[in-house]
C-alpha cells in the first residue's frame, strides 16, 4: 500500500482548504465557486513522525454528460485507485445529498480505507449536524473545520495509524533502492529487463502499461541494489485516458520507496513540462536524482548535440542544476552501467555526513566575508553550523535573526556547500534557526 492520501468528495465541500492545511501551503485555490480545482495538486504532509503524500482531487460529479466533469471523475477514480487512504469529505451544512450517496457507493467498490470527514463543523452548536452522515454506512464520522483546524488532529491520528498498519513490506536486504521513473513509454521497464537479463517486468509499446510498485534485485558487475519499477498490467481501455495523470500517480508511489530516482527522458521529444513536474516531485521528497536521456541512438548528432541538449535540461530544472545527466540507449545497451555508477555515487552523496567542526571551520569564514544583507539596520550573525540527523543532507545555521534571511542568501549558502563537498544529484535543505 502507498503512503498516498486522496481527498475526495463532491464540489465545494472544502477539499482544497483541507489540502492547504495538511500541506501547510496555499497551493490549492480556495473559492466558493464549484469546480475550481481542475488539476490535481500534490503535497507532502507529516503527522506523529509519519510522512505521506496528499492529493487534492476535483469535485466528483456522477452521472453527468458534461465533458469537463467527466474528466474530473476519471482523474478522481485514478487517485482513489492508487491511494492508500481516502478522506471522503462532506458538508455539514448541506446534509446528505444525492450526489454524496453516489460518491459513497462508488468508493465502496474500491475496498480502500475510507475516513468519513464531515467538514464545516465550526462550533459546538452544529456538532449534531454531522450525525446524519452515519446513514451512508461508512463507519466512524470525523467532524472537522478545515478553516480553523478543529478536529483535524484526531483525524490525522487515525490516518497515520492506518498508513502504518498497511505499510508495504520492504526488501529484507538493506540495499540502496533505485526507482526508474518518467513519462509513459520512455523505456523504464525495458531498462530493468536489460539490466537483470530477464523479462520480469512487462514491456510493451503501449504507454501506461506498468502499474504497481515492485522490487527487482540487481547483483552484477560489482553492483548490488534493488530497482523499483511500477510494473503491472493496466486495462487497455484505460491506457489512452488521463495518461499523464497515471504517470504522475505511479511516480509518486515509486519515489516514496526509493533512495535515488532515475528520471528517464525521451531524446526524440526533449524535456517536457511533465518531466519537470516529476523532477519537482523527486526534489520535494528529498530523494537523489539522475537524469537519463534515453533513445539517444535515434538522434542525428553533431559534436555539440549532447552539450546543447544538456544545457536545455539544466535550464528547465533551475535552480537545482547539480544533477548528473547521462545519454543512454537501452536498445543499443549504451552507457547503462555508467548510469548505475552515477546512481551509486548519488546514493553515497545522499548519505554523506560532514563533521560539525569541519562545517564550522569551512563555512563560518565564508559567511563572515559575505554576511547576509542587513535588514532594517539589523545585522545577522551566524554563530554555529551543524548537519541534522535526517535521511537526506540538511543543515542548521544558528544565528541571531533567522527571520531576516532571504531565499537568495540561502541559495548562496547551498552553492558554497556544494563547492566544498560533493552533493551532486542530491537536494539540500538549509534551516536558519534562533541561537
Amino acid at each position: 500500500m502507498s503512503n498516498i492520501v486522496a481527498l475526495v468528495g463532491r464540489p465545494n465541500v472544502g477539499k482544497s482548504t483541507l489540502f492547504n492545511r495538511l500541506t501547510k501551503t496555499r497551493a490549492a485555490i480556495v473559492d466558493p465557486t464549484e469546480g475550481v480545482t481542475r488539476d490535481r495538486h500534490y503535497g507532502k504532509s507529516h503527522w506523529n513522525g509519519v510522512e505521506f503524500s496528499v492529493i487534492d482531487t476535483g469535485g466528483y460529479v456522477a452521472n453527468t454528460d458534461d465533458v469537463f466533469e467527466t474528466e474530473i471523475r476519471k482523474q478522481v477514480e485514478i487517485a482513489v485507485e492508487e491511494s492508500g487512504v481516502i478522506l471522503f469529505l462532506l458538508d455539514a451544512r448541506d446534509g446528505i445529498t444525492p450526489m454524496d450517496k453516489d460518491v459513497a457507493q462508488i468508493l465502496r467498490e474500491y475496498g480502500k480505507e475510507i475516513f468519513l470527514v464531515v467538514n464545516k463543523v465550526d462550533s459546538a452548536k452544529n456538532q449534531g449536524d454531522s450525525y446524519e452522515f452515519y446513514e451512508l454506512g461508512l463507519g466512524e464520522i470525523y467532524s472537522i473545520s478545515a478553516i480553523s483546524g478543529s478536529g483535524t488532529g484526531d483525524l490525522l491520528d487515525d490516518v497515520v495509524q492506518a498508513l502504518r498498519s498497511r505499510e508495504e513490506p520492504e526488501p529484507e536486504e538493506d540495499l540502496p533502492k533505485f526507482a526508474i521513473i518518467g513519462r509513459p513509454n520512455v523505456g523504464k521497464s525495458s531498462l530493468i529487463n536489460t539490466l537483470i537479463g530477464e523479462g520480469r517486468n512487462i514491456v510493451t509499446p503501449i504507454a501506461g502499461t506498468t502499474r504497481d510498485t515492485i522490487y527487482s534485485r540487481y547483483k552484477s558487475f560489482g553492483f548490488d541494489f534493488h530497482l523499483v519499477d511500477t510494473a503491472g498490467l493496466r486495462k487497455k481501455g484505460k491506457v489512452s485516458e488521463n495518461i499523464e495523470f497515471y504517470s504522475v500517480m505511479r511516480s509518486v508511489r515509486a519515489i516514496e520507496h526509493a533512495d535515488v530516482c532515475l528520471l528517464m527522458l525521451d531524446a526524440t521529444q526533449g524535456i517536457e513540462s511533465q518531466d519537470v513536474n516529476i523532477f519537482s516531485l523527486v526534489k520535494r521528497n528529498n530523494k537523489g536524482i539522475v537524469i537519463l536521456v534515453n533513445k539517444w541512438d535515434l538522434i542525428e548528432k553533431e559534436h555539440t548535440s549532447a552539450k546543447t541538449f544538456e544545457k536545455a535540461i539544466r535550464q528547465k530544472i533551475e535552480p537545482f542544476q547539480d544533477v548528473p545527466v547521462i545519454f543512454t540507449s537501452v536498445v543499443k545497451k549504451q552507457r547503462l552501467l555508467k548510469a548505475m555508477e552515477a546512481a551509486i555515487t548519488v546514493y553515497k552523496n545522499r548519505m554523506r555526513k560532514i563533521p560539525t567542526r569541519q562545517l564550522n571551520e569551512t563555512l563560518l569564514p565564508i559567511i563572515e566575508n559575505q554576511p547576509p544583507p542587513a535588514t532594517k539596520g539589523k545585522y545577522i550573525k551566524v554563530k554555529y553550523i551543524t548537519q541534522l540527523h535526517t535521511y537526506y543532507p540538511s543543515f542548521a545555521f544558528f544565528c541571531n535573526l533567522p527571520q531576516y534571511i532571504k531565499e537568495p542568501y540561502q541559495r548562496f549558502i547551498e552553492n558554497q556547500i556544494r563547492k566544498k563537498w560533493d552533493f551532486t544529484g542530491v537536494p539540500i535543505k538549509i534551516y536558519f534557526r534562533k541561537k
